[in-house]
């Protein structure tokens, strides 16, 4: 089904049956996303007196029991909730709806060049994602939806690379480049990486913090300038999703938590009239 909305000053039609979907398939039988030491997400039969939970075993439905760890275990949303001592639920705080977006790509700068304050110092084989990547990248657009609420950011060219990636320090944000997305309005930030931070920072998810507008240090949820923000990590972005602007719907289960496993789905804006 193809609608005709208003995004910013333009007019659009966007195609409502054939979105592009960032999420990472979660498998219980073959190799899913694990990270942080997390144990990989499992599914097996519910079991009760009289009933084994499996067809193949006699009971009369499958039933299954699922444990995971959203912040390990595949594409998840997260919320200022994951660093306060008061609870936010990611899903309450989710937009509905579609939210102009835009696609970025970029290669991560190597520690030696990426320059900056991260703290803990970047070690040398870090590689970074700074402001003057996403500077560049963003110019690229010639066209760009006003206001861009969402910032998708593609780091890695094939998708083999992105399922596969579990060992070593994978890129991440500098605090200077969080700044900078936040600077430009960006509410919900989407990557294919487990954390916008170091996986070993000392705990001072720097990138987290500005993001969310959360001095470092502080623990209370009243504190978070920005609330409102959502960060989905692990998301996977097709090669064939071509770098530009989109409209982001956020899929997520109302389960409460500062992180959901989520789905989040691009749509192509396929015609524009001023």
């Amino acid at each position: 089904m193809k609608a005709r909305i208003r995004a910013g000053t333009r007019e659009c039609v966007v195609d409502l049956d054939r979105p592009v979907s960032l999420a990472t398939e979660m498998s219980f039988t073959g190799q899913s996303p694990s990270h942080f030491g997390a144990p990989a997400a499992r599914s097996h039969a519910l079991l009760l007196p009289g009933f084994s939970g499996s067809i193949a075993t006699g009971a009369s439905c499958n039933c299954s029991t699922i444990t995971l760890t959203p912040h390990c275990n595949g594409t998840h949303t997260e919320c200022a909730g994951h660093l306060t001592l008061q609870p936010l639920d990611a899903f309450r705080i989710v937009p509905l709806g579609l939210v102009p977006a835009l696609l970025l790509t970029v290669a991560p700068d190597s520690a030696a060049c990426a320059g900056g304050t991260s703290m803990p110092p970047p070690r040398t084989h870090d590689r970074l994602i700074t402001p003057r990547l996403l500077a560049a990248a963003w110019s690229a657009q010639t066209r760009v939806l006003a206001p861009v609420r969402a910032l998708v950011i593609r780091t890695l060219p094939n998708p083999q690379g992105k399922l596969e990636r579990t060992e070593g320090v994978p890129p991440y944000l500098s605090p200077e480049a969080a700044l900078w997305i936040v600077e430009r309005g960006i509410e919900h930030l989407i990557v294919d990486l487990p954390s916008i931070d170091r996986i070993e920072d000392a705990g001072r998810l720097a990138a987290h913090r500005v993001f969310f507008g959360l001095p470092a240090g502080a623990r209370e949820l009243d504190q978070a300038r920005r609330a409102q923000c959502t960060i989905t990590e692990l998301a996977y972005v097709p090669d064939a999703a071509a770098d530009g602007e989109y409209l982001l719907e956020l899929q997520v289960p109302a389960i409460c938590g500062d992180a959901v496993p989520s789905r989040p789905l691009l749509y192509t804006l396929e015609g524009q009239s001023p």
